[in-house]
């Protein structure tokens, strides 16, 4: 599994006002945090930070201070290298998918892979058999259900191999079955996985589960304990 450190990392935002041109807002840290583990979940607050911390991995988002290291790399000069390790998968796969047709879109992902053109359209559709899509391959996304969108959207990551991916609220839009399907692909992924949700049951088998407030760790470690503690605290404050 690959190793991302965080290091006395920051994100800060201008909150500048007339009274205070040069005012700014802490949204994450100061963060000193070490991943390592398989499955990862991130769990808080609207606003708490937990996305933030996630889209630093890969270089969506840039510490204000300090560093962030994948495997050593670090993102501030290696984004690039980094980001052929790391897949990335957004809450609204409407935002990921960028193709007319659902096969052409997982072929988008391999188009800098340097495979033949017959090794990318073999990859692609076993992708696609894998995730139940074989039958919509020259459909376009858009006549897709919600979770089958989400599906591609995964399918368009994992085809690349990436060593890592990284979910943002991957079940939010999804009804039961579709959710179902999706902790179960989950499940079953042999790459290393870092959940960022508040659907909490998703995380209940996983390794670590993190949670933020207001932009700080204030739980760590087994599921179990994390996310009672979680919702102890969101109780106490209803």
């Amino acid at each position: 599994m690959a190793v991302v450190e965080f290091r006395d990392v920051e994100v800060t935002v201008d909150a500048g006002t007339d009274a205070d041109p040069h005012a700014t807002r802490r949204i994450l840290g100061p963060l000193n945090l070490t991943l390592s583990e398989h499955r990862i979940g991130i769990i808080g607050a609207n606003g708490s930070g937990k996305s933030t911390l996630a889209r630093l991995i890969n270089g969506l988002n840039s510490p204000t201070t300090g560093e962030v290291l994948y495997d050593g790399l670090n993102l501030a000069s290696e984004a690039k290298a980094v980001r052929r390790q790391v897949g990335f998968v957004f809450s609204d796969a409407e935002n990921q998918i960028v193709m007319p047709q659902v096969r052409d879109d997982v072929l988008f992902s391999l188009r800098r892979s340097g495979l033949p053109k017959a090794a990318r359209r073999e990859r692609a559709d076993a992708v696609l058999e894998y995730f139940g899509l074989a039958a919509h391959a020259e459909d376009s996304p858009h006549t897709l259900s919600g979770g089958q969108k989400q599906l591609l959207a995964l399918a368009a990551v994992i085809v690349v191999d990436p060593q890592l991916i990284i979910a943002d609220e991957p079940t939010t839009l999804l009804d039961l079955r579709n959710r179902l399907s999706i902790a179960r692909r989950f499940r079953e992924l042999s790459q290393q996985l870092i959940v960022v949700t508040h659907d909490l049951d998703l995380l209940r088998d996983f390794d670590r589960v993190i949670c933020i407030d207001d932009g700080q760790v204030v739980g760590d470690g087994a599921p179990g304990p994390v996310i009672d503690h979680y919702i102890h605290a969101m109780e106490n404050n209803a």
